[in-house]
Protein backbone atom coordinates (compact mmCIF):
# COMPACT_ATOMS: atom_id res chain seq x y z
CA UNK A 1 0.00 0.00 0.00
CA UNK A 2 1.40 3.31 -0.61
CA UNK A 3 2.43 5.35 2.54
CA UNK A 4 0.53 8.80 3.27
CA UNK A 5 2.31 11.83 2.39
CA UNK A 6 1.31 13.72 5.37
CA UNK A 7 3.97 11.82 7.41
CA UNK A 8 6.39 13.40 5.52
CA UNK A 9 5.20 16.64 5.85
CA UNK A 10 7.51 19.73 6.87
CA UNK A 11 5.32 19.55 10.27
CA UNK A 12 6.40 16.00 10.94
CA UNK A 13 10.08 16.01 12.32
CA UNK A 14 10.09 12.10 12.44
CA UNK A 15 10.50 9.31 9.63
CA UNK A 16 7.51 7.26 10.90
CA UNK A 17 5.62 5.76 8.01
CA UNK A 18 1.80 4.06 8.10
CA UNK A 19 0.16 1.92 5.31
CA UNK A 20 -2.48 4.76 3.97
CA UNK A 21 -6.05 4.28 5.01
CA UNK A 22 -9.50 4.79 2.60
CA UNK A 23 -12.05 5.08 4.87
CA UNK A 24 -15.44 2.67 4.16
CA UNK A 25 -17.98 4.08 1.91
CA UNK A 26 -21.48 3.24 2.57
CA UNK A 27 -22.61 0.31 0.27
CA UNK A 28 -25.73 -0.06 -1.34
CA UNK A 29 -27.84 -3.32 0.21
CA UNK A 30 -29.70 -3.73 -3.24
CA UNK A 31 -26.10 -3.92 -5.10
CA UNK A 32 -23.54 -5.15 -2.58
CA UNK A 33 -25.75 -7.40 -0.40
CA UNK A 34 -22.77 -9.06 1.27
CA UNK A 35 -19.97 -7.75 3.19
CA UNK A 36 -16.68 -10.03 4.19
CA UNK A 37 -13.27 -9.32 5.74
CA UNK A 38 -10.88 -11.21 8.06
CA UNK A 39 -10.95 -10.35 11.98
CA UNK A 40 -8.21 -8.43 13.30
CA UNK A 41 -7.25 -8.68 17.15
CA UNK A 42 -3.93 -6.47 16.89
CA UNK A 43 -4.44 -2.87 19.40
CA UNK A 44 -1.23 -1.18 18.11
CA UNK A 45 -2.97 1.44 16.60
CA UNK A 46 -4.47 3.01 19.96
CA UNK A 47 -1.31 2.56 22.33
CA UNK A 48 0.34 4.08 19.07
CA UNK A 49 -2.12 7.09 19.26
CA UNK A 50 -1.94 6.97 23.61
CA UNK A 51 1.89 7.68 22.28
CA UNK A 52 1.40 11.03 20.46
CA UNK A 53 -1.57 12.05 22.78
CA UNK A 54 0.69 11.66 25.90
CA UNK A 55 3.39 13.38 23.86
CA UNK A 56 1.27 16.83 22.72
CA UNK A 57 2.06 15.61 19.23
CA UNK A 58 -0.50 15.44 16.16
CA UNK A 59 -1.75 12.13 15.12
CA UNK A 60 -0.82 11.13 11.86
CA UNK A 61 -4.29 10.50 9.86
CA UNK A 62 -3.09 7.04 8.92
CA UNK A 63 -1.97 5.93 12.63
CA UNK A 64 -5.39 5.82 13.57
CA UNK A 65 -7.15 2.22 12.51
CA UNK A 66 -10.12 2.02 14.13
CA UNK A 67 -10.54 -1.40 14.86
CA UNK A 68 -7.83 -1.87 17.05
CA UNK A 69 -8.78 0.85 18.71
CA UNK A 70 -12.43 -0.76 19.54
CA UNK A 71 -10.53 -3.72 20.25
CA UNK A 72 -7.84 -2.76 22.40
CA UNK A 73 -10.54 -3.07 25.06
CA UNK A 74 -11.92 -6.50 26.77
CA UNK A 75 -16.22 -6.76 26.83
CA UNK A 76 -18.16 -8.76 28.52
CA UNK A 77 -19.06 -11.53 26.49
CA UNK A 78 -20.24 -15.06 27.47
CA UNK A 79 -18.17 -17.86 26.92
CA UNK A 80 -19.03 -20.13 24.07
CA UNK A 81 -21.28 -23.18 25.49
CA UNK A 82 -20.62 -25.73 22.92
CA UNK A 83 -17.43 -27.02 20.47
CA UNK A 84 -16.83 -24.06 19.07
CA UNK A 85 -13.87 -22.02 20.23
CA UNK A 86 -15.73 -18.74 20.62
CA UNK A 87 -19.17 -17.63 21.07
CA UNK A 88 -20.88 -15.43 19.28
CA UNK A 89 -22.95 -11.89 20.21
CA UNK A 90 -24.88 -9.29 18.53
CA UNK A 91 -26.43 -6.19 19.66
CA UNK A 92 -28.30 -3.42 17.54
CA UNK A 93 -29.34 0.19 18.86
CA UNK A 94 -28.78 3.60 17.64
CA UNK A 95 -25.92 5.03 15.98
CA UNK A 96 -24.67 8.17 18.82
CA UNK A 97 -23.10 10.32 16.08
CA UNK A 98 -26.10 10.09 13.46
CA UNK A 99 -29.00 10.01 14.81
CA UNK A 100 -30.82 8.81 12.11
CA UNK A 101 -28.82 5.56 11.64
CA UNK A 102 -27.98 2.16 13.20
CA UNK A 103 -25.31 0.55 14.81
CA UNK A 104 -24.81 -3.15 14.72
CA UNK A 105 -22.50 -4.74 16.87
CA UNK A 106 -21.05 -7.74 16.54
CA UNK A 107 -18.71 -9.32 19.22
CA UNK A 108 -16.76 -13.01 19.72
CA UNK A 109 -15.30 -14.30 22.55
CA UNK A 110 -12.63 -16.56 22.83
CA UNK A 111 -12.69 -19.52 25.13
CA UNK A 112 -10.36 -19.26 28.00
CA UNK A 113 -7.83 -21.47 28.91
CA UNK A 114 -6.21 -22.58 31.71
CA UNK A 115 -2.45 -21.51 31.71
CA UNK A 116 -2.23 -25.36 32.86
CA UNK A 117 -3.89 -26.84 30.23
CA UNK A 118 -1.89 -24.53 27.31
CA UNK A 119 0.23 -26.67 24.65
CA UNK A 120 4.57 -26.05 25.37
CA UNK A 121 5.86 -23.50 23.30
CA UNK A 122 8.42 -23.33 21.17
CA UNK A 123 9.31 -19.91 21.27
CA UNK A 124 12.10 -17.50 19.29
CA UNK A 125 12.85 -14.18 20.47
CA UNK A 126 14.01 -12.53 17.13
CA UNK A 127 15.76 -9.10 18.56
CA UNK A 128 16.40 -5.52 16.62
CA UNK A 129 19.62 -4.87 18.13
CA UNK A 130 20.75 -2.10 15.05
CA UNK A 131 22.15 1.41 16.10
CA UNK A 132 18.61 2.78 15.98
CA UNK A 133 17.58 0.66 18.63
CA UNK A 134 19.60 2.29 21.30
CA UNK A 135 17.42 5.07 22.82
CA UNK A 136 15.64 4.36 26.38
CA UNK A 137 12.34 4.25 24.52
CA UNK A 138 13.27 0.90 22.12
CA UNK A 139 15.74 -1.29 23.12
CA UNK A 140 16.16 -0.98 27.29
CA UNK A 141 12.11 -1.35 27.15
CA UNK A 142 12.43 -4.49 25.00
CA UNK A 143 14.32 -6.16 27.20
CA UNK A 144 12.19 -5.48 30.15
CA UNK A 145 9.26 -6.33 28.53
CA UNK A 146 11.03 -9.77 27.47
CA UNK A 147 11.32 -10.25 30.83
CA UNK A 148 7.78 -9.88 31.95
CA UNK A 149 6.85 -12.43 29.16
CA UNK A 150 10.19 -14.68 30.60
CA UNK A 151 8.30 -14.82 33.83
CA UNK A 152 5.10 -16.37 31.93
CA UNK A 153 7.00 -19.46 31.02
CA UNK A 154 6.59 -22.78 32.34
CA UNK A 155 9.11 -25.80 32.11
CA UNK A 156 8.01 -27.33 29.38
CA UNK A 157 7.66 -24.54 27.42
CA UNK A 158 11.53 -23.09 25.32
CA UNK A 159 12.95 -20.02 24.35
CA UNK A 160 15.92 -19.07 22.42
CA UNK A 161 17.10 -15.91 20.90
CA UNK A 162 17.92 -14.50 17.86
CA UNK A 163 19.86 -10.91 16.95
CA UNK A 164 20.19 -9.44 14.38
CA UNK A 165 21.99 -6.38 13.34
CA UNK A 166 24.57 -5.80 10.24
CA UNK A 167 24.06 -9.55 10.69
CA UNK A 168 22.20 -12.20 12.37
CA UNK A 169 22.88 -14.65 15.07
CA UNK A 170 21.68 -17.24 17.76
CA UNK A 171 22.98 -15.93 21.54
CA UNK A 172 20.79 -18.45 23.68
CA UNK A 173 20.16 -21.65 22.02
CA UNK A 174 17.05 -23.50 23.44
CA UNK A 175 15.91 -23.10 26.73
CA UNK A 176 13.76 -24.52 29.31
CA UNK A 177 11.30 -22.02 30.54
CA UNK A 178 12.53 -22.79 34.26
CA UNK A 179 15.51 -21.69 33.47
CA UNK A 180 14.69 -18.50 33.58
CA UNK A 181 17.60 -16.78 35.02
CA UNK A 182 19.69 -17.61 31.91
CA UNK A 183 17.48 -16.19 29.22
CA UNK A 184 17.22 -13.02 31.61
CA UNK A 185 20.72 -13.13 31.79
CA UNK A 186 20.94 -13.09 28.09
CA UNK A 187 18.63 -10.70 27.56
CA UNK A 188 20.80 -8.22 29.92
CA UNK A 189 23.73 -8.93 27.76
CA UNK A 190 22.23 -6.91 24.44
CA UNK A 191 23.36 -3.73 23.64
CA UNK A 192 22.17 -2.08 20.49
CA UNK A 193 24.48 -0.79 17.35
CA UNK A 194 25.27 -1.42 13.09
CA UNK A 195 22.75 -1.26 10.48
CA UNK A 196 19.32 -3.70 10.26
CA UNK A 197 19.48 -6.87 8.18
CA UNK A 198 15.47 -7.80 8.96
CA UNK A 199 15.81 -10.67 6.55
CA UNK A 200 18.44 -12.13 7.57
CA UNK A 201 16.92 -12.63 11.00
CA UNK A 202 13.95 -13.51 10.35
CA UNK A 203 15.17 -16.31 8.36
CA UNK A 204 17.12 -17.64 10.65
CA UNK A 205 14.67 -17.25 13.48
CA UNK A 206 12.27 -19.51 11.51
CA UNK A 207 15.17 -22.49 10.98
CA UNK A 208 15.25 -22.50 14.97
CA UNK A 209 12.03 -22.61 15.35
CA UNK A 210 11.58 -25.43 13.03
CA UNK A 211 14.39 -27.38 14.20
CA UNK A 212 12.94 -26.84 17.57
CA UNK A 213 9.10 -27.61 16.19
CA UNK A 214 6.82 -28.94 18.58
CA UNK A 215 3.92 -31.06 17.08
CA UNK A 216 -0.05 -29.58 18.52
CA UNK A 217 2.27 -27.15 20.60
CA UNK A 218 2.76 -23.26 20.42
CA UNK A 219 5.44 -22.71 17.74
CA UNK A 220 6.23 -18.86 17.72
CA UNK A 221 8.47 -16.31 16.29
CA UNK A 222 8.27 -13.25 18.89
CA UNK A 223 10.30 -10.21 16.92
CA UNK A 224 10.88 -7.29 18.46
CA UNK A 225 11.65 -3.97 16.58
CA UNK A 226 10.90 -0.51 15.28
CA UNK A 227 10.38 -2.02 11.96
CA UNK A 228 13.28 -0.06 10.13
CA UNK A 229 14.66 -2.45 7.82
CA UNK A 230 16.99 -1.33 5.55
CA UNK A 231 19.19 -4.26 4.55
CA UNK A 232 18.15 -7.23 2.72
CA UNK A 233 14.64 -8.02 2.32
CA UNK A 234 13.69 -4.35 2.80
CA UNK A 235 10.55 -3.12 0.91
CA UNK A 236 7.12 -4.32 2.60
CA UNK A 237 6.57 -6.35 -0.84
CA UNK A 238 9.72 -8.29 -0.33
CA UNK A 239 8.73 -8.71 3.45
CA UNK A 240 5.40 -9.90 2.57
CA UNK A 241 6.44 -12.57 0.15
CA UNK A 242 8.91 -13.84 2.98
CA UNK A 243 6.22 -13.54 5.45
CA UNK A 244 3.94 -15.54 3.23
CA UNK A 245 6.10 -18.49 2.59
CA UNK A 246 7.50 -18.94 6.32
CA UNK A 247 3.53 -19.12 7.41
CA UNK A 248 2.97 -22.49 5.89
CA UNK A 249 5.62 -23.97 7.89
CA UNK A 250 2.92 -23.46 10.99
CA UNK A 251 4.97 -21.40 12.96
CA UNK A 252 2.60 -18.05 14.11
CA UNK A 253 4.49 -14.39 14.56
CA UNK A 254 3.31 -11.85 17.25
CA UNK A 255 5.71 -8.77 16.18
CA UNK A 256 5.89 -6.04 19.05
CA UNK A 257 6.73 -2.73 17.99
CA UNK A 258 9.03 0.37 19.76
CA UNK A 259 9.93 3.61 19.75
CA UNK A 260 9.31 6.48 17.98
CA UNK A 261 10.61 9.45 15.13
CA UNK A 262 12.07 6.34 12.35
CA UNK A 263 8.98 4.24 13.56
CA UNK A 264 7.84 1.65 10.47
CA UNK A 265 4.48 0.83 11.74
CA UNK A 266 3.64 0.10 7.65
CA UNK A 267 6.28 -2.94 7.70
CA UNK A 268 5.24 -3.85 11.55
CA UNK A 269 1.54 -4.38 10.78
CA UNK A 270 2.30 -6.22 7.17
CA UNK A 271 4.10 -8.56 8.71
CA UNK A 272 1.86 -9.40 11.76
CA UNK A 273 -0.86 -10.06 8.93
CA UNK A 274 1.33 -12.33 6.73
CA UNK A 275 2.42 -14.19 9.47
CA UNK A 276 -0.70 -15.53 11.21
CA UNK A 277 0.26 -13.69 13.77
CA UNK A 278 -0.10 -10.62 15.79
CA UNK A 279 0.66 -6.90 16.87
CA UNK A 280 1.35 -4.76 19.44
CA UNK A 281 2.68 -1.72 20.37
CA UNK A 282 4.60 -0.96 23.53
CA UNK A 283 4.64 2.21 24.28
CA UNK A 284 5.63 1.99 27.86
CA UNK A 285 5.90 -1.14 30.70
CA UNK A 286 2.36 -0.70 31.22
CA UNK A 287 1.76 -1.84 28.25
CA UNK A 288 4.31 -4.90 27.99
CA UNK A 289 2.66 -6.37 31.52
CA UNK A 290 -0.63 -5.87 30.30
CA UNK A 291 0.28 -7.84 26.47
CA UNK A 292 3.22 -9.79 27.63
CA UNK A 293 2.17 -10.44 31.06
CA UNK A 294 -2.03 -10.00 32.32
CA UNK A 295 -2.82 -11.01 28.78
CA UNK A 296 -0.27 -13.86 28.03
CA UNK A 297 -2.95 -16.85 27.36
CA UNK A 298 -4.56 -14.51 24.60
CA UNK A 299 -1.49 -13.09 22.95
CA UNK A 300 0.82 -15.72 22.89
CA UNK A 301 -2.00 -18.71 22.32
CA UNK A 302 -4.14 -19.15 19.04
CA UNK A 303 -6.93 -20.88 19.58
CA UNK A 304 -9.13 -20.38 16.16
CA UNK A 305 -7.11 -19.36 12.96
CA UNK A 306 -8.01 -17.77 9.88
CA UNK A 307 -11.37 -16.25 11.17
CA UNK A 308 -13.46 -14.90 8.24
CA UNK A 309 -16.60 -12.83 9.30
CA UNK A 310 -19.17 -12.50 5.85
CA UNK A 311 -22.70 -10.61 6.70
CA UNK A 312 -25.96 -10.90 4.23
CA UNK A 313 -27.65 -7.80 5.11
CA UNK A 314 -31.62 -7.74 4.32
CA UNK A 315 -32.43 -4.81 1.78
CA UNK A 316 -36.24 -5.05 3.26
CA UNK A 317 -34.43 -4.04 6.53
CA UNK A 318 -31.11 -2.28 5.87
CA UNK A 319 -31.03 0.79 3.05
CA UNK A 320 -27.23 0.64 3.21
CA UNK A 321 -24.36 -0.32 5.66
CA UNK A 322 -20.67 0.98 6.88
CA UNK A 323 -18.13 -1.23 8.19
CA UNK A 324 -16.50 0.71 10.27
CA UNK A 325 -12.62 0.01 10.70
CA UNK A 326 -11.33 -3.38 8.69
CA UNK A 327 -10.06 -1.28 5.52
CA UNK A 328 -7.06 -3.10 5.38
CA UNK A 329 -8.88 -6.56 6.62
CA UNK A 330 -11.47 -6.44 3.70
CA UNK A 331 -12.06 -9.63 2.03
CA UNK A 332 -13.34 -10.43 -1.87
CA UNK A 333 -17.09 -12.32 -1.03
CA UNK A 334 -15.40 -15.83 -2.60
CA UNK A 335 -12.70 -15.14 -0.59
CA UNK A 336 -14.85 -16.54 2.39
CA UNK A 337 -14.85 -20.43 1.34
CA UNK A 338 -11.15 -20.25 -0.21
CA UNK A 339 -9.55 -21.80 2.49
CA UNK A 340 -6.01 -20.88 1.18
CA UNK A 341 -6.86 -17.12 1.67
CA UNK A 342 -4.99 -15.74 4.77
CA UNK A 343 -7.10 -14.42 7.77
CA UNK A 344 -6.83 -13.05 11.15
CA UNK A 345 -6.43 -15.46 14.57
CA UNK A 346 -8.26 -15.19 17.75
CA UNK A 347 -6.04 -16.11 20.71
CA UNK A 348 -7.71 -17.72 24.28
CA UNK A 349 -9.72 -15.67 25.74
CA UNK A 350 -9.14 -12.46 23.31
CA UNK A 351 -12.39 -10.58 22.18
CA UNK A 352 -13.19 -9.24 18.62
CA UNK A 353 -15.85 -6.39 18.13
CA UNK A 354 -16.73 -5.38 14.59
CA UNK A 355 -19.31 -2.21 14.02
CA UNK A 356 -21.90 -1.43 11.10
CA UNK A 357 -23.25 1.74 10.90
CA UNK A 358 -26.96 0.78 9.19
CA UNK A 359 -29.16 3.24 6.70
CA UNK A 360 -32.75 1.57 7.91
CA UNK A 361 -34.44 0.91 4.57
CA UNK A 362 -36.98 3.82 4.25
CA UNK A 363 -34.95 6.89 5.99
CA UNK A 364 -33.82 9.64 4.02
CA UNK A 365 -30.45 10.23 4.55
CA UNK A 366 -27.09 12.25 3.13
CA UNK A 367 -25.06 9.64 2.83
CA UNK A 368 -27.42 6.67 1.16
CA UNK A 369 -25.65 5.80 -2.35
CA UNK A 370 -27.35 6.97 -5.00
CA UNK A 371 -30.63 5.21 -5.96
CA UNK A 372 -30.57 2.98 -9.10
CA UNK A 373 -33.82 3.11 -11.06
CA UNK A 374 -32.96 -0.67 -13.16
CA UNK A 375 -31.86 -2.38 -9.48
CA UNK A 376 -34.15 -2.27 -7.17
CA UNK A 377 -35.42 -4.67 -5.71
CA UNK A 378 -38.29 -3.55 -3.10
CA UNK A 379 -40.90 -5.11 -4.91
CA UNK A 380 -39.48 -8.48 -4.20
CA UNK A 381 -38.67 -8.06 -0.30
CA UNK A 382 -41.08 -9.15 2.04
CA UNK A 383 -41.36 -5.84 4.41
CA UNK A 384 -42.60 -8.28 7.55
CA UNK A 385 -39.31 -10.22 7.54
CA UNK A 386 -37.81 -9.19 11.49
CA UNK A 387 -34.29 -10.59 10.30
CA UNK A 388 -31.64 -7.82 9.74
CA UNK A 389 -28.69 -9.49 8.67
CA UNK A 390 -27.67 -13.15 8.30
CA UNK A 391 -23.96 -13.87 9.66
CA UNK A 392 -21.36 -16.63 8.97
CA UNK A 393 -17.90 -17.45 10.21
CA UNK A 394 -15.23 -19.66 9.21
CA UNK A 395 -12.23 -20.60 11.06
CA UNK A 396 -9.82 -23.53 11.58
CA UNK A 397 -8.20 -25.38 14.22
CA UNK A 398 -5.14 -24.04 15.01
CA UNK A 399 -3.08 -26.95 13.63
CA UNK A 400 -6.29 -27.39 11.04
CA UNK A 401 -6.20 -26.81 6.62
CA UNK A 402 -9.99 -27.01 6.34
CA UNK A 403 -12.36 -24.73 7.40
CA UNK A 404 -15.58 -24.99 9.57
CA UNK A 405 -18.25 -22.78 9.16
CA UNK A 406 -21.04 -21.17 11.90
CA UNK A 407 -23.86 -19.32 10.84
CA UNK A 408 -26.49 -17.07 13.20
CA UNK A 409 -29.47 -14.52 12.14
CA UNK A 410 -29.68 -11.53 13.30
CA UNK A 411 -33.00 -9.97 14.55
CA UNK A 412 -33.84 -6.51 13.52
CA UNK A 413 -34.57 -5.94 17.35
CA UNK A 414 -33.96 -2.11 18.04
CA UNK A 415 -32.71 -1.26 21.35
CA UNK A 416 -32.73 2.63 22.24
CA UNK A 417 -29.05 3.86 22.96
CA UNK A 418 -30.03 4.53 26.31
CA UNK A 419 -30.78 1.16 27.38
CA UNK A 420 -27.75 -0.46 25.45
CA UNK A 421 -25.53 -2.41 27.12
CA UNK A 422 -22.00 -0.58 28.56
CA UNK A 423 -20.14 -2.48 26.37
CA UNK A 424 -22.22 -1.21 23.03
CA UNK A 425 -21.76 1.95 24.68
CA UNK A 426 -18.16 2.26 25.58
CA UNK A 427 -17.27 0.46 22.03
CA UNK A 428 -18.96 2.72 19.89
CA UNK A 429 -17.75 5.93 22.31
CA UNK A 430 -14.57 4.22 21.18
CA UNK A 431 -15.10 4.35 17.09
CA UNK A 432 -16.72 7.34 17.31
CA UNK A 433 -13.48 9.61 18.99
CA UNK A 434 -11.34 7.68 16.34
CA UNK A 435 -13.65 9.11 13.58
CA UNK A 436 -13.39 12.23 14.86
CA UNK A 437 -9.17 11.99 15.35
CA UNK A 438 -9.36 10.69 11.36
CA UNK A 439 -11.36 14.29 10.90
CA UNK A 440 -14.26 11.52 9.19
CA UNK A 441 -17.12 12.75 7.08
CA UNK A 442 -19.67 10.50 8.49
CA UNK A 443 -19.71 11.66 12.24
CA UNK A 444 -22.63 14.34 12.23
CA UNK A 445 -21.84 15.17 16.05
CA UNK A 446 -18.59 15.72 16.24
CA UNK A 447 -18.76 17.36 20.39
CA UNK A 448 -16.48 15.82 22.11
CA UNK A 449 -18.59 16.54 25.37
CA UNK A 450 -20.81 13.90 24.02
CA UNK A 451 -17.97 11.51 23.30
CA UNK A 452 -16.59 11.39 27.01
CA UNK A 453 -20.43 11.18 28.02
CA UNK A 454 -21.14 8.28 26.12
CA UNK A 455 -17.58 7.05 27.16
CA UNK A 456 -18.61 7.50 30.62
CA UNK A 457 -21.65 6.03 30.57
CA UNK A 458 -19.94 2.51 29.10
CA UNK A 459 -17.58 1.91 31.84
CA UNK A 460 -17.96 -1.12 33.39
CA UNK A 461 -15.88 -3.78 34.23
CA UNK A 462 -12.49 -1.93 34.23
CA UNK A 463 -10.60 -2.91 37.01
CA UNK A 464 -7.12 -2.31 35.14
CA UNK A 465 -8.61 1.27 34.50
CA UNK A 466 -7.91 1.00 30.62
CA UNK A 467 -11.49 2.10 29.94
CA UNK A 468 -11.10 5.51 32.69
CA UNK A 469 -7.39 5.86 30.90
CA UNK A 470 -9.07 6.42 27.46
CA UNK A 471 -11.42 8.73 28.63
CA UNK A 472 -8.37 11.13 30.13
CA UNK A 473 -6.73 10.43 26.57
CA UNK A 474 -9.95 12.05 25.12
CA UNK A 475 -10.01 14.83 26.98
CA UNK A 476 -6.28 15.51 26.66
CA UNK A 477 -6.23 15.18 22.86
CA UNK A 478 -5.96 18.98 20.77
CA UNK A 479 -9.27 18.30 19.18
Amino acid sequence: MPENPETSDPEYTNQESYAEIEENKFENTNITPLSTFSIDVDNASYTNIRRFINNGQKIPKDAIRLEEMINYFSYTYPQPNDNHPFSINTEYSECPWNSKHKLLKIGLQGKKMDKNNLPASNIVFLIDVSGSMEEENKLPLLKESMKVLTKELRSEDKVSIVVYAGAAGMILPPTSGNEKNKIIDALDGLTAGGSTAGGEGIELAYKIAEENFIKEGNNRIILATDGDFNIGASTDKEMEHLIEQKRKTGIFLTCLGYGMDNYKDSKMETLANKGNGNYAYIDNMQEATRFLGKEFNGSMFTIAKDVKIQIEFNPSQVQSYRLIGYENRKLNDEDFKNDAIDAGELGSGHTVTALYEIIPTGVESSYSPTKLKYTSKESQHNSTSLELATIKFRYKKPEGERSIEMIQTIKNLNNPLKFASSDFKFASSVAWFGMKLRDSKYIENKKTEDIIELANKGVHNDSEGYKTEFIRLIKSAQL
